[in-house]
Formats: C-alpha cells, structure tokens, sequence
C-alpha cells in the first residue's frame, strides 16, 4: 500500500514537472507554428505527396512511398496520370525574397520561381530555374511542359533578340519524359494540353520567318508541328478537345491598339485540315449580343460533338476626343434600375465580362444560341454531351434590392434548337436545378413551399416528390425566413438522393409514394452523409460500396461507414473531427486529415478495402512544449427556459480551486464545432481559444437562440445565465470577466453591454450599434441593400423600419451608451465592405462623448475582417494587451493609456 501511495505521489511530481517545463503561447510562436498546405495521392495509391508550410517561412514537400524525400521551399505540386513523376514549383526563399524588396527591386527582376520534377521510380530530382508556368495533362500521357524566362546574354547576335516578358511571350519547354525527349518554342504567351496527353496548342509572338506569328498544334507523340492560325493578333483563349484533334481559339484579328470596337473570332480546326476556319466573328452578327466573348474560353463536349463558346453584347465607345479633365464622372441611382447603381459598380468586371452560351453542333455545321439577355445563365454538365441544358433567369426578380433571396425562372434549354421550356417562374430555391444523368428529369427545391420538385421533361408535367418541413432546417433556423434544406445529395440510375438532418433518402423522381430512408441515424441521433470519391461522378451506383460520413450528436463522435445492399457497416469512428481528402483513381488508397482541440490536424492515408490506415505526420507535437487547454460541453437554461449547450475551454492543470479570469465569445451556434483544433494564430477578429487557455484564461463559448424581433435581448437572455452557470462552478473570478465578438457578434457584445456592468472588459468588432441608420446602407462588398439583413435575415427584427419602428430602435445600443459601465476596445476599419465603418464612429463619439473609457483601432484599408498578416499581428496583440490589463492586472501598454498621435503613426 505504501509503495502505491509512493508511486502515486511520484508519478504526480513528475507529472508537475513537466507541466512547469512547458511554457504559455506567446504571439511570436505564430510565424513557426505548421500546417499541412497542400496533399496529392497518386493515381495507383502508392506515392502520397504532401506540403508543411509554417505560417510565415519556407516550407517543404514530402515525398513518401517505399522510401522518403523531402524538398525545401516545395508548392504546388501534382502527379503525372501514370504516376511516374511529381512536378512542382520552388519558391525562393523568405528571407531572399524580403531581401530583394528591401532593396526596391523591380517584379521582373525578383528570383522566380523554379520548376522541379521528380522521377519516382529513379527517386530522381530535376530543377529549371526561371519558371513562369507549368502545365500537366488532365487525364492521361507521359509529357509535362512550361515556360521559362531564358537569361539571354549579352553579345553581338541578342541585340537582335526580342526580350522575352510577359507581352512577347517565354520561352516553352514539351518534355515527353517516357521518350526523354524535348522541345522548345520561342515567344510563346498561352499554351494548354488535350486532355489525354497527346497534343499541344500554344500561341506565339512569333520569332522569325521560320516561326511566325500565331497558333500551333503540337503531336507530342509524333513531334509534329502545325500552324493552324497565322496572325500577329491577341489570342484570347486556347481549347483542345479530349482527344487533341480539335481545336477553338479566340482570336483579335485587328492589330490596331486604336480600336475601340473589338470583334474576335472564333476559329476551328480539326486534325487533318490545313488551317483553321473562321466559325463567328462580327460579319455573322444578327444583333448586337452576338460578339464573340474573349473572356469565355470554348468548351468541346466529351465526345468532341460539340463546341461551346461564349457570346457578349457590344460594348460602348467612349469619346477619345475628350481630356481626362473634361470627362464628367457620374452615377445616377435610378428607381427603375434592375441593380442598385452599387451593386453594378460591385460587379462591374464581372458585368464587362459578361457572356452568353452558345453551341457549334460541328458535323452538322450549325450554331445554336442557347443564352440571351433573358437567359443569362446556362448550367453546363460535366461532360456536355446531353440534349437538354437547364437555364436560368433572375432579372425579372432583381429590382428586389431589399431581399437576400432572390428568386428566378428555370427553363429547359433544347441544345439542337435552342427553344426553351419553362420549367417554373419566380421560384426561390436553393441551389441550382439538378438535371439527371439521363436527362429525363430536372430536381429543384422551392422554399416558399418547402418541397422537392422534379419535372419530367417528355410529359412537361411537374411532380412534387416532398409534402413536408422533414428535409429543411425548419426546427433550428430561427430566422424571420423561409426555411433551407438540407441538400439534394445527387442523382442514381433509378434515384433522385435527398437528406435531411440524419439521413439519406431514395425516390423515384415521378413516383413521391416510393419515397423511402436508406439509412437509420435518427434514431442513434447520427447523421450519414454520401461521399462523392469520384470528382466526375455523374450518377450514385448502389450497386457499388458507398463510403459515408458518420457524425453522432451524443457522443461528439465522428468517422467513416460503408453502405451496401441496404446495410450500413461502420469503419471506425472516435472523438475526432475528420476530412476527407481524396481517393486514388485506381486504388482502394485514400487521404484525410483528423483533429481536435488536442491534437493539430494530421494527414492520414487510409485503405477502404483493408480499413488499415497510418499517420504520415506529426503535427501535434508542436504541441508538446506549450500548455494547451481542454473542452467540454456545459448545458444550462436561458432566462427564457430554453435549454442551451456551450463549449468551455479550460487551462492545462486546471485547478478547481483556484479562481480564473474569463472571456465570453460566441456569434450564434457554436457547439458543434467541439472537436475543431484552434490553431494558433493571429486573429482577423476574434480570441484564439488556444492563445487565451495556454496563457491561464477559461474561454466560455455559448450557443445563442433567438426570438423573432429581439436579437439583442434572446443574446442577453442566453449569454447572461450561461456565464453566471459557469461563475457558479466556482473557478472563475466574478470581476475578472472579458466579452468578444466581432460583426454580429459585436453587435451582440455592444448590446449586452448596455444592459449589464458584470463585465470587466468588452471588445466589439465591426458592430452595428444603430440599426436605423445602418439599415439604409449599402453592403459595399456586394453593391446591394442593407434592409434585407435587418428584415428576414441576421438581425432578425422581421419586418421595415416603417413597420416595426420601435423595435430598430429597442435593438440598438447606440440609445443605451449611457448605461455602459464596461471599459470598450472597438475595431472597426475604414475600407469595411459588410458593416458600414461609421457604426463604429458612432459607438465610439458616443462613448467619447459621455466619457466612457473607449477605443477604436481602424486598420487603413482594411475590410470586415484583417487580411494582412502585419496588421492581424498588431491586432492580436494590442487586444490580449486590453484584456491581460483589465482581467489580469498587467501593465497598461502605452496605446491604451495615452493613444498615439497622428504624427506617431506607424512608429509605436
């Protein structure tokens, strides 16, 4: 007995020990701190490729079958089809890059990139120095090529020489690395693969009267070279088919820079022919949308039947006559306007860009125009080959400035004549309309009604195959709105595949009877959830063994099941949060990644047929040398009587019996999110969990609920009981109390704060804090209305200014600043594109006013949340600085007591 008290004792001293070895995170351990970037698996399962890049420095690729290799300073890497080599890019390095930054030089003259290609089975790497690009083949061959920026020397004879720069074109390497052959072309500014591997169309400058200016087909197998297109013209676009023997390409034929009514070409060629043909171009016009779009690359479908390409409208000329000075520059907001004038300054690329669909049906000799300004979408399949495409139209509904859900007519688009058929008006969906595989039927969702809907294309009659809320998130979305579904899961030969909360579901796209559950989680509270293995699949074969998603609600268990024949068989599953990565082509071999709060996210390769899988890094022992925390589950009632969950993260060796400082984050629901690792890092916006446990914080994550037209008071009813649960365990210092949020969640906080002094300390990011005033503003980001946000969707409040006027102004905080006890820290930057940047003016002159203790950081340029990793950094520390001073007693940096000048900016 005493020998077990002994060893007890012992085992707890060791235990002390070396827990007092590790040490607090500290805000410089973020740049080292490693992640997995990138991960590839090759095509036969036996070569697994991988990137660990620290969060600022140089990473590395690893390469592991048999054996291992590693490369320093390794990205963007892929696999040859026939898994014979890994090719990648070499960056330089970090501190080589800074280097040359500091001495102001310019991009073009910076070390680029390098090219590396590495032989498998001779465990053979090769390096190319210059790179600009590089390119494999989709789905088969044996060639890799890439451009380079050759190092002409200075002499007599390269006076002559064009330079090689991104206007002339590189230089373009076609390794075929089976034959260890090569080939290069000069002044080469485009070039893509067929997808099988066995051609190469590149564009160039042209080089001399031997290589001339415009469009080549290269045979990768033959080395035979064709110039298709000759023309010192701008190619826009390159596009082979799957086979290699047809080609598209947008051409600007027009070499004056002085013309302002551009009209490209479109040209085919097919192997055999001599040249390529002009297919449309601007003298087949038949009305002014029917230009050929440079911005839309042509697509042939699989079988190489047909070709589709873009079309735009003509766009404006504006007055070259006029000086810079002279131009008026104007918007007019227009009340008839389809888009707000700022939702079309928002979208205005993307406006220019636009193009609609066509088709050139080749062995006919036909173009079909499929899209118009009444049809400006049409939904390509994987492989296009089918009769009918689905279009869609929103511009009826889009003067609904003031809604987030828009609406839109679906129609079925007949690819051989372009007639379309409507297939339903002024629905609001979720999602796009799924056409089967078939192209018998299309699946949409309708909102409104809360149903799945098939139409059956040969009899044009509609079936709804759902008549309940069942496949919607009804029961917890809380929102003055329509419900969501939980998503249609794909297409089998026979089945439409739904799902709802736990469950998948089968019918008969025209038959609702034959609606039934093909899994069970219900009952187990645990939800199945299909995974697609292969990226292209067209169609579920039931047939086949279906891996499944597995995540049980009781137990924070996630994992991986198979279903077959109508039975499900679970693989494994555990107190980790797992994603999946990707297949093997030809091989039961898989990746996926596995975490929790303990443990970082590490890389997994698994085998479906076996189940037997192994742990290809090591993460988590970063880890090691740093007190972390722990998480848990607490329940407890809101004031309304609502049972509620929250998260709680506690300190390594935590103690009960001794009282810690507090900080209160949430947003809306965040509990499902317990087997999530917290990497430590510096914030956009919010606490790190891990930062604030390793440095001796509790953090209190509580789930929120909320009752229509009180979103402040259903945050204060939820957040207030939850901490004063957490005070009542007895661990937690009842003055040393700290509340976070940021965008909603700094509203909330700004709200709540109005309504209780019990916090010590408060940061509130981006809050909206007076809803009147934000609600007639623009989400910059997007260019549209901010009164959807306030009627039907975050804020909850379900109905207009004009309608519920009191309650705009019951749920702002802005008319309760004098009741703040709580010393603020608010962020709110001036390039915010989400939550106009004046609602945090208006916080902060209010507080300033009534001489309340208040900050505001506005990191210049910078949008909703912080991007750049200098400022991020800044921000992270100066709000652990806040809350260190006031739940912790540290000293007052010098920010905080006495700000910082304008003329000291940048300089403290």
């Amino acid at each position: 007995m005493k020998n077990s008290i002994l060893f007890y004792v012992l085992l707890q001293l060791l235990s002390l020990t070396l827990y007092s070895q590790k040490k607090a995170l500290n805000h410089s351990d973020y740049d080292a701190w490693k992640r997995v970037s990138e991960k590839q698996i090759s095509n036969d399962g036996n070569t697994v490729a991988y990137v660990i890049s620290p969060q600022d420095g140089d990473g590395q690729v690893f390469i592991k079958n048999k054996s291992e290799f590693v490369l320093n300073r390794g990205y963007d890497i892929n696999f040859s089809q026939d898994n014979n080599i890994l090719i990648g890019k070499i960056k330089p390095s970090l501190n080589q890059t800074r280097t040359e930054k500091k001495l102001k030089k310019k991009i073009e003259e910076m070390t680029k990139d390098s090219l590396f290609v590495y032989q498998i089975s001779k465990a053979q790497l090769t390096k190319i120095p210059h790179l600009i690009s590089y390119k494999l083949p989709e789905k088969a061959g044996s060639a890799y090529a890439y451009l380079t920026e050759p190092i002409i020397k200075k002499d007599s004879t390269s006076k002559k020489l064009k330079k090689y720069t991104e206007e002339n074109g590189y230089k373009l390497f076609i390794i075929n690395y089976l034959k260890e052959s090569s080939k290069s072309f000069d002044y080469v500014k485009d070039y893509v693969f067929s997808k099988n591997g066995k051609s190469v169309a590149f564009s160039s400058t042209g080089k001399d009267s031997t290589v001339k200016a415009g469009i080549y087909v290269y045979d990768v197998e033959t080395g035979i070279l064709k110039n298709i297109v000759e023309s010192k013209g701008k190619v826009h676009q390159l596009s082979l088919d799957f086979s290699g023997e047809q080609l598209a390409c947008v051409v600007d034929l027009d070499t004056s820079k002085k013309t302002l009514d551009r009209n490209p070409s479109l040209f085919y060629w097919k192997k055999g022919q001599t040249a390529a043909k002009v297919l449309f171009d601007k003298t087949k016009l038949t009305s002014t949308e029917n230009y050929v779009s440079e911005w839309y690359t042509p697509l042939f479908s699989l079988d190489g039947s047909k070709l589709f390409f873009g079309r735009r409208p003509k766009a404006l000329e504006p007055d070259t006559n006029l000086l810079p000075e002279d131009q008026v520059k104007l918007d007019i907001w227009h009340y008839k306007d389809e888009q707000l004038m700022s939702a079309q300054l928002a979208n205005l690329e993307k406006e220019k860009k636009k193009s609609f669909l066509s088709v050139f049906h080749i062995s006919e000799n036909k173009t079909i125009h499929l899209g118009g300004p009444n049809m400006p979408t049409v939904l390509l399949t994987i492989d296009a080959t089918e009769p009918y495409l689905v279009g869609i139209n929103e511009r009826p509904y889009s003067n609904a400035h003031w809604s987030f859900q828009g609406k839109n007519d679906a129609f079925l688009v007949d690819v051989n004549s372009g007639a379309a058929t409507p297939i339903y008006t002024g629905n609001m969906g979720a999602g796009n309309p799924s056409l089967s595989p078939s192209a018998e039927y299309v699946a949409y969702f309708s909102r409104k009604d809360t149903t799945y809907n098939v139409y059956e294309i040969k009899t044009k009659k509609t079936h709804k195959i759902t008549n309940n809320k069942s496949f919607t998130d009804f029961e917890e979305d809380d929102h003055p709105d329509y419900p969501y579904p939980y998503g249609l899961v794909g297409w089998s030969k026979d089945l439409l595949v739904i799902q709802d909360k736990f469950d998948l579901w089968g019918v008969n796209p025209i038959k609702p009877e034959t609606l039934k559950r093909l899994t069970f989680g219900k009952e187990k509270n645990t939800s199945y959830r299909y995974i697609k293995l292969d990226p292209e699949e067209k169609a579920i074969d039931f047939k086949q063994k279906l891996l499944l998603k597995t995540t049980n609600y009781s137990s924070n268990k996630e994992g991986f099941a198979f279903f077959e024949k109508d039975k499900i068989s679970d693989l494994f599953s555990s107190n980790h949060s797992y994603i999946f990565g990707s297949k093997a082509k030809n091989s039961s071999q898989y990746l996926m990644q596995k975490a929790n709060f303990r443990m970082a996210p590490e890389l997994i390769l698994a085998n479906l047929a076996t189940s037997e899988s192994s742990q290809l890094t090591d993460l988590s022992k970063q880890l090691d040398a740093f007190n972390w925390g722990t998480v848990e589950h607490v329940d407890w009632l809101s004031l309304d009587g609502i049972k509620l969950k929250g998260l709680l993260y506690k300190p390594d060796n935590f103690d009960a019996s001794k009282k810690y400082p507090m900080i209160t984050y949430f947003y809306e629901k965040e509990s499902d999110n317990i087997l999530n690792f917290i990497e430590p890092a510096p914030s956009r916006s919010y606490v790190n969990y891990s930062y604030y446990t390793s440095n001796g914080y509790v953090v209190f994550v509580p789930d929120i609920v909320y009752k229509i037209g009180y979103p402040g008071e259903s945050a204060y009813n939820c957040v207030i009981p939850g901490v004063q649960s957490i005070i009542n365990k007895g661990f937690v210092d009842p003055l040393k109390l700290g509340i976070q949020g940021h965008s909603w969640g700094g509203y909330q906080t700004a709200y709540i704060i109005t309504k209780t002094n019990m916090f010590a300390a408060a940061e509130s990011g981006a809050p909206v804090v007076n809803m009147t005033s934000a609600y007639g503003g623009i989400r910059w980001g997007t260019g549209m209305s901010r009164q959807a946000q306030y009627e039907n969707s975050q804020s909850r409040i379900g109905g207009t200014l004009w309608e519920k006027y009191q309650l705009y102004i019951e749920n702002s905080p802005l008319f309760s600043l004098n009741k703040v006890q709580t010393p603020v820290l608010i962020l709110h930057n001036d390039g915010d594109d989400a939550v106009p940047w004046y609602q945090g003016i208006e916080m902060f002159m209010g507080l300033k006013r009534l001489q309340k203790p208040a900050w505001l950081l506005n990191y210049n340029g910078e949008k909703h949340g912080i991007i750049q990793r200098q400022n991020r950094e800044d921000f992270t520390q100066r709000m652990s600085q806040f809350f260190d001073f006031y739940l912790k007693n540290s000293p007052a940096p010098e920010w905080l007591t006495s700000g910082i000048k304008a003329v000291d900016k940048g300089l403290k």
